[in-house]
This record gives C-alpha cells, structure tokens and sequence, in this order.
C-alpha cells in the first residue's frame, strides 16, 4: 500500500492548526428545511439537544496545546481561530464565555487566539456586546429577502426572517465599525431564491458580499433523493439567469463560481504560480500526485461534535469521525488515522492516476460514493473533458481580461 501520509504529518498538522471549530449543541431555534442535520439527510448522528460538556473542550485545548507549544509548531501565521457552530451556537453561551474564558488564560505564547461564531443571528440581540467585546467573527445566516428566507423557518413553522432582520438591524446601528469589520453573510441557494436575489438583497442592505452556498448532495437519503433534486439550484445557472450577471460576477470576485475554477486553473496550469518559496526549487511534474483534492486531516481545521468525535471538516458525513473526546481522555491514534486515511486513497488511486484534471481536483474523498467499497469519483475527466474545460477558462479569461492580474496579485490558497 502505498504511504500518501504520515502519522508524523498529523502531529505536525496538530502543531499548526489553523482553526479549531466546537459544535457546541445540537439543539436549534430554526427547523430549516434543508439543514444538513435535517429531513434531507441521513449521515450525521442522532439530533437530541444535547449540549457539548465544557470539560471535553477543555480536555481536548489541553492535549492540542501540547503540540502548540512544541517545536512542531512552525506556522508563519501565528493565529488560529477558536470557532463556535451549532445547532444554534448562541442557544449554549455559558460553553462559549467558558472555552473564551479559557483560552484567553491558556500558557501558549506561539498561538495568538481569535474567535468566530456562525450563528442564525435569532438570539444576537441578547449576546451581541459580548460578541463584539471579544471581536468575534460573524457569519450570519441569510438567504435574501422574506420570500428567499421562507426555509428557515421556526419549529412551529414561522419564517424566521423578520426576527433575524430586526436583530442585525440592531447590530448594525449599535456597532456600526464592529458589523463593517467582522460581520459577513451565508447564504443558501434553493428554489425559492437565486444568486441575484441574495446578492442584491444583502449588498443593497448591509453592503456586503455574501458567501454563497449549493445544498451538500452527499448523505441524501433515498426517499428525500426526489424532494432534494426539485429543491437544488446550481450556482452558476442561476447567476447567469440574471439580467446583469457580469456585474454581480465581477463584483463577488472569487465567492463566484466562475473566478473560483479560473483561480485554480490558474494556479495550477499557468506555470506561475508558486505556493512558498521552496516550490521554486521542484519541478511539480516530478512530484508525487496524491489521489483527489482531499485535504490533508487537520491542515485546515479540526471539528468536534457534540458528541465528542473529532473530524477533519464539518462538511464529511460522521461517520468518519478520526478521533474522539471521552469523560477520561482524548482518544487520538495517528498511525490509525494515517492507515484509514492511505487506505482510502489507494482505492482510488487508480481511477485517479489517468484522470487529465488531477493537478486541480477539488472532490473531497469523504464525499465520493462506494469509498468503503468501489469508489466511483464523478468528477473524472478524460483529455476531451479537460480540453473543453480548459476552452471554457480561456474564453472567460479572454472576455475578462483584468481577471488574470487580480488572481495572481490578490488571491492566496491556503
């Protein structure tokens, strides 16, 4: 079997984490109609308002530091975020003053600690000062206007928008300098909204650009697979159904579908693109390939669930937890982790080694249908697709020509 990673890398990825994310409850004040959690999906563990224990979290700050303050620890960028996710994460403060409380205290002069929260904003108006004491990041949920919105209803039904309105309204006018610096916007799209109704929407109301979301088509259960499929917008066509797409295009800039696969074909094709200073030394045709665009565990964050289990992303089905949090201790075996993870991939690998776009691959190994068994990734491409891809990019670059300068100049992957 061949060895794509390390046990020693995930120590090292521990070291230099960039963002530790806390599901801090599973109980919510929203029953979205297309929550991950939700009606449509089957690959997440059972919703029983739990909350997460505060000394779970403490347990795990204190086994993470130890790498922290090791000699592992060689990020150039010193901070890493502590970030709070629900459920509702507001409906469970007293976890979130503690864990802040904590880590403000902790012995870890190599990390400096920032903060982040996502939040369904119904609950802000009570907690927004201490929100805004500690400058905590804020992505608020909202899909456009009150039509738009009409998902994210309430458990009796309710569409929760005028209550979400009037709370970053009040935000807004309290913290005017805080809301332009540190609050931004989700958003999901579906059948009762479009690109252009959420970018309008929210540019025009808070002069922001939102982030903007397909549903996850992963963990679909089969009887919801109908129900999903009528519900799904594709990003791309619905923005280039808009009267005045380009602008909207231009003005996301790389939050838009379109910049984001020129971003990546760029970096990854144009020859010009070095990550650090040591890429300049290798000739990236001699370097190993690994299967997929699969990050590497930890590299770019580390969530825990309300349950204690520990994954890489919250985006990954579950059961795929890599470690777990006990009322003892934490539970985290990297030479196993590395295993599971190479063996995965040597599955894989030979559908991935002639596919034409694996310099560029974005699909998540977690993500791939039959990964325990016979794994069939949908996003292959033979040198016919990869040529017609490629076309594409250079027409849009041709047609945006300013494109090019911005990418290269302004635009860090990480």
């Amino acid at each position: 079997m061949t060895e794509y990673i390390s046990s020693e890398q995930i120590y090292d990825a521990l070291a230099n984490l960039p963002q530790l994310v806390f599901e801090v409850t599973d109980a919510c004040n929203l029953k979205c109609k297309y929550c991950i959690y939700g009606e449509f999906y089957e690959d997440h563990d059972v919703r029983e308002n739990s909350m997460l224990p505060i000394d779970k979290a403490i347990r795990l700050i204190d086994y993470l530091n130890q790498y922290w303050n090791s000699p592992r620890c060689t990020s150039a960028n010193s901070y890493m975020y502590i970030s709070f996710y629900g459920g509702e994460a507001l409906m469970n403060m007293d976890f979130v003053k503690a864990v802040v409380a904590y880590i403000e205290q902790l012995d870890c002069p190599r990390r400096e600690f920032r903060f982040s929260m996502t939040t369904n904003a119904i609950l802000l108006h009570r907690h927004m000062d201490y929100l805004v004491e500690k400058k905590f990041n804020l992505l608020i949920s909202l899909d456009g206007n009150e039509y738009n919105h009409s998902y994210r209803v309430d458990h009796s039904g309710r569409n929760s928008f005028s209550r979400v309105i009037i709370n970053v309204d009040l935000l807004q006018d309290r913290y005017p300098e805080y809301f332009r610096r540190y609050v931004n916007f989700n958003s999901v799209l579906h059948n009762r909204n479009s690109v252009a109704d959420i970018y309008t929407f929210i540019k025009q109301r808070y002069d922001k650009i939102p982030s903007i979301g397909e549903l996850n088509n992963s963990g679909i259960r089969d009887d919801k697979k109908k129900e999903f499929n009528d519900t799904y917008r594709n990003t791309m066509e619905s923005l280039h159904q808009a009267e005045h797409y380009e602008e909207i295009e231009n003005d996301m800039f790389v939050s838009a579908e379109s910049y984001q696969g020129l971003m990546l074909y760029l970096h990854q094709y144009s020859g010009y693109h070095f990550g650090d200073y040591t890429s300049l030394l290798f000739d990236k045709e001699k370097l190993r390939y690994r299967p997929t665009g699969t990050c590497s565990p930890f590299t770019k964050k580390m969530f825990v669930t309300v349950n204690g289990k520990i994954l890489p992303c919250e985006r990954i089905g579950q059961q795929h937890y890599m470690g777990l949090i006990t009322d003892d201790e934490v539970v985290f075996d990297a030479h196993a982790i590395a295993d599971l993870f190479n063996s995965y991939l040597n599955r894989i690998e030979k559908q991935c080694s002639s596919c034409q776009n694996k310099a560029a691959c974005t699909q998540c190994l977690f993500n791939i249908e039959g990964l325990n068994n016979q794994p069939q990734c949908h996003g292959y491409m033979n040198k016919q697709a990869l040529l017609r891809a490629s076309s594409a990019k250079m027409a849009f670059l041709r047609d945006h020509p300013e494109a090019y300068r911005k990418i290269m100049t302004e635009v860090i992957i990480t």
